[in-house]
């Protein structure tokens, strides 16, 4: 698996799990199970109307997650998981900044969204390749996951290394340190399981916390 670009690692091993824990497994999402987040892994890629929608307001992300509910109840389970195992179909999908950023980010943090609610550890097998790839697209993506957040400056560190970005140039600052993983998920919204620390003053650390980060 390591010869191939680290989405597809991803997304391979998302789908053994998928395989192995069943439909009903839960998710760190609420309110969906493991076939709901297939549906939507097949829906973002394979559904030119409603996949667009994922990441739009109000009656666009309702008509899609319509369309969602209904690849649940047409299809089984391992039909899903086969056509996300089978790679992402030709167009858009297969453009290489695409796999290297956002299907990356898509596939990672889903493949973590699985594994935590379901007992799982954070992985201490990562490649340094694969972390590095996630270090730059924390970097790349920070600053939008955080667009809620108002009146602090953050800064983000990859733990144990000299590896700090500037996200927002503002004060007081907080630090948010943790490897690459680990930041990526906390960025897109899973800040209650995510292995991070945050430093800085004790009321900007507090509103971090309490700040809505993700898409």
């Amino acid at each position: 698996m390591e010869d191939l670009p680290f989405d597809a690692q991803e997304r391979l091993a998302l789908c053994d799990l998928f395989e192995e824990l069943g439909p009903n497994a839960p998710t760190l999402l609420e309110g969906w199970t493991a076939k709901d987040l297939a549906a939507h892994l097949v829906l973002r890629e394979r559904d030119l109307l409603a996949g667009p929608c994922l990441v739009l307001p109000g009656p666009f992300q309702r008509f899609a997650s319509r369309r969602q509910t209904r690849l649940t109840q047409q299809h089984e389970f391992d039909w899903l998981v086969e056509r996300i195992r089978s790679g992402p179909p030709p167009g858009f999908f297969r453009l290489g900044w695409v796999r290297s950023f956002p299907s990356l980010n898509e596939f990672f943090v889903h493949h973590e969204d699985l594994r935590r609610a379901n007992g799982r550890s954070p992985r201490s097998d990562l490649t340094p390749a694969l972390e590095t790839a996630l270090w730059h697209n924390v970097c790349r993506g920070s600053r939008y996951l955080s667009r809620r957040l108002r009146g602090i400056g953050l800064e983000i560190q990859w733990a144990a290394t000299t590896h700090i970005k500037t996200i927002r140039p503002t004060e007081p600052v907080v630090r948010i340190s943790g490897p690459p993983g680990e930041l990526l998920i906390y960025f897109f919204g899973r800040q209650t399981v995510a292995q991070i620390e945050l430093a800085g003053p004790a009321d900007a650390v507090a509103a971090c916390r309490r700040a809505r980060f993700g898409l």
